[in-house]
């Protein structure tokens, strides 16, 4: 059965003349999620196709633009559908069913797609993607992290049906994008690469469980959007705390060459499975 909803993003004041229509497919696929020591663990995602990848598809969009959406369930068991911060989006999904939501855009930033059913623990085994909507008049470079951190043995009993506690939640495996220093930084949509006096902008949310508080080396940041906190736009900072569901953008523009670390201040994130350097980790590369 495909039900459909319309739902309108924004106000109507910054419709682009670039403005289009743009229609996407994601499956909810069950696959098993490699770690940066070859660790295997149970996950979700949300792909383009019926095969599972354990990075989230990223959807782009441009202000103005007509997003319409199918998600369908490939799983045996019951998902659901959400837009944080939408409101008229939530969706339940049975197996081999399908929804259909069509969302227009009409301001840029950036919103966290995910299923909310469990109490979230769908969203903490995987399932949990960035909508990113840019201005059509920026000349900014874009980057995109989906930050997200993983305990296997939680993994094993959600999937096995069996209930986890929470407050003894001990991630011991932090990815970027699905993926672990030293692979982050062959993600060319993560690194971030430019030329000094260039305009970069990083989009970042935040779909796991703890809070990431992610240093630049070497430069200063501006906040130019925050879903928790929208008082601290304007603000410049080398340190940026992202909370679980949240999501931030910052611009950076160089002021000086380098190849500089970008890192979880919290230095246990900067691990995988107990081994240095294999967590959230990489390096901006500046000429």
């Amino acid at each position: 059965m495909v039900r459909y909803l319309l739902v309108l993003i924004g106000s109507l004041g910054l419709l682009s003349a670039k403005a289009s229509i743009v229609q996407d497919t994601l499956y909810i696929n069950q696959g098993l999620f490699t770690m940066v020591d070859t660790t295997t663990m149970p996950s979700y995602a949300f792909n383009s196709s019926t095969v599972y990848n354990q990075l989230n598809t990223r959807i782009i969009l441009s202000v103005g633009d007509t997003l319409q959406l199918t998600v369908i369930n490939t799983d045996s068991n019951e998902h659901g559908f959400d837009i944080k911060g939408i409101g008229g989006v939530l969706w339940t999904i049975a197996p081999t069913d399908s929804v259909q939501i069509e969302s227009y855009f009409s301001e840029p930033g950036v919103f966290i797609y995910y299923d909310p059913t469990l109490d979230g623990d769908y969203r903490y085994m995987g399932l949990g993607g960035m909508i990113v909507v840019l201005d059509p008049n920026s000349s900014a470079q874009n980057f995109y992290w989906n930050l997200k951190e993983h305990q296997p043995s939680y993994n094993e009993d959600i999937y096995n049906g069996l209930t986890v506690d929470w407050n003894a939640y001990y991630p011991s495996y932090f990815t970027l994008n699905g993926k672990s220093n030293p692979f982050i930084n062959e993600d060319a949509a993560a690194r971030v690469v430019g030329n000094v006096g260039d305009t970069l902008h990083v989009y970042m949310v935040n779909t796991g469980n703890s809070i990431h508080s992610i240093h630049y080396h070497g430069y200063h940041a501006n906040i130019i959007r925050s879903t928790k906190f929208p008082f601290h736009v304007g603000r410049s900072k080398d340190t940026f705390a992202i909370h679980s569901m949240e999501a931030v953008v910052v611009e950076l523009v160089p002021h000086q060459p380098g190849e500089y670390p970008v890192h979880d201040h919290n230095l246990v994130a900067v691990s995988g499975g107990n081994i240095y350097p294999n967590g959230m980790f990489l390096t901006i590369l500046i000429e």
